[in-house]
């Protein structure tokens, strides 16, 4: 890795937390026009499984000792793709990303190695203003391969929640219940298996990952159709810093879609959100899923607010 010179390439701890912060609410600000990232996040993302922090991050740093860029690996499965962050302060480290980029395929490599598989993909995101960096990605090997859009509405105007269609009741999530949760899991894993990205999970991995999305139980539903489970509506509080109320992830079974079940589910989280006096509402849908057209979203108030492209390459093994 070659840096400027009195620039230093480290591996970070936690104590580095509020430092690696200030680089992402720079590289957040200039990409999207806001720090979309708390510490919280940053500790979850060093700490998260399948990340050995003194082997998957660098912080890079100026000769005075300032944060200008933070590289991280993720992969929240453990299995399937790899993903890479490279965050750089735009006004003094707009240098970094291609060298820390190299770094960052190199352990790949290695991971693909570790893991005894020949190669492994790797994925990272591109959001509009970020033209260099996505020249840099396909100098470095990547093609785009999909496109995500953020979609949101206000809050402010939302007229009252109609009710659903005939032999539709949606209810919250009963958190305290087993058996609700691996109901909850099975709506979430049935509709995303015909989507061509998903990455199966199995339920208890799928629970230990719950506490990162926090905790707005009243916030996750579940939809049936004449008694029996049709589909389900996962929030989050990734958007509470903006008072916004957040659609992690919306799932319809197959043999329920199109009979008002996901735009149901959809207006009881929007209502719940305005009663708490959340401004907003929004989502991210990829463009590349055939099972929840845009339409849908629209018919709902949404409106798209931006575009995050994905780019993606296969990294081969390290020869062991």
């Amino acid at each position: 890795m070659t840096l400027p010179a009195g620039w230093t390439a480290r591996r970070p701890t936690l104590d580095d937390v509020p430092a690696i912060l200030k680089v992402v609410h720079a590289a957040d600000t200039f990409a999207v026009g806001y720090p979309d990232f708390d510490a919280d996040d940053v500790r979850t993302a060093l700490t998260a499984p399948f990340v050995d922090m003194a082997r998957d991050s660098w912080l890079v740093t100026e000769p005075d000792g300032t944060a200008v860029g933070w590289t991280i690996l993720s992969n929240p499965t453990g299995v399937g793709r790899e993903f890479i962050e490279v965050y750089v302060d735009p006004d003094r480290g707009g240098v970094l990303r291609a060298p820390l980029l190299d770094r960052l395929l190199d352990r790949i490599a290695e991971r693909a190695a570790e893991r005894r598989l020949p190669a492994l993909t790797v994925r990272t995101a591109v959001f509009a203003p970020e033209t260099r960096w996505a020249a840099e990605l396909v100098e470095a090997g990547f093609t785009r391969v999909k496109r995500y859009v953020r979609m949101t509405r206000s809050l402010t105007d939302l007229p009252a929640e109609p009710a659903p269609p005939a032999g539709v009741t949606i209810r919250s999530l009963r958190p305290d219940d087993e058996a609700d949760l691996r109901e909850f899991h099975r709506i979430f894993d049935t509709a995303f298996r015909d989507t061509p990205d998903y990455e199966p999970l199995g339920f208890e991995a799928w629970r230990e990952q719950l506490p990162s999305y926090g905790k707005v139980w009243d916030e996750w539903f579940v939809a049936e159709v004449d008694g029996e489970p049709a589909g389900a509506l996962q929030s989050s509080d990734q958007a509470l810093d903006r008072d916004m109320g957040w659609v992690r992830t919306l799932s319809v079974l197959p043999a329920y879609r199109r009979r008002g079940v996901g735009a149901a589910l959809l207006r009881r989280a929007f209502a719940v959100y305005a009663a708490k006096g959340r401004v907003g509402a929004g989502l991210g849908v990829d463009l590349a899923n055939p099972t929840v057209p845009v339409t849908l979203y629209r018919s709902v108030g949404l409106r798209e607010v931006r575009w995050t492209d994905m780019y993606e390459r296969t990294v081969a093994a390290t020869e062991v």
